[in-house]
């Protein structure tokens, strides 16, 4: 499927061909970390699947929960996670499901250090919904 994508403001952009299938929400502490929030989505491919478009992303390296280091991507105007690598490999890169423009089409399919998951994660599902502006 191709895809394209960028930051919340515009400046690192990207195309890529992926697998949809690809997807996962991950429960780790460094993703939450990283987000702020419970768990991240990713799509996982390989280096060479994503063509960059715009400005390049700033990176990082980071030792994750597994001990291996990750390098981190962002924009570095506006802080927008935009993907994870690593030390090489097939689908060693992650691109984050929400810089991804045709997100709403891809949905996860596994779900993994789910043993860091938020305890209440399971119960969102019954919770009332709100449109906001």
């Amino acid at each position: 499927m191709q895809i394209d994508g960028q930051c919340h403001c515009g400046r690192v952009t990207y195309h890529a061909e992926i697998d949809p299938n690809k997807v996962s929400i991950c429960h780790c502490t460094d993703c939450q970390n990283l987000t702020g929030s419970p768990y991240r989505v990713t799509v996982l491919c390989s280096a060479e699947q994503i063509r960059m478009t715009g400005a390049p992303a700033k990176i990082y390296p980071k030792r994750g929960d597994n001990g291996r280091t990750r390098f981190q991507h962002f924009c570095s105007e506006c802080g927008s996670p935009l993907f994870t690598s690593g030390e090489g490999g097939p689908d060693d890169w992650g691109i984050r499901w929400g810089s991804i423009r045709q997100r709403g089409e891809l949905r996860p399919a596994r779900q993994i250090w789910c043993r860091s998951a938020a305890p209440w994660i399971n119960d969102i599902a019954g919770l009332p919904g709100r449109e906001t502006d």
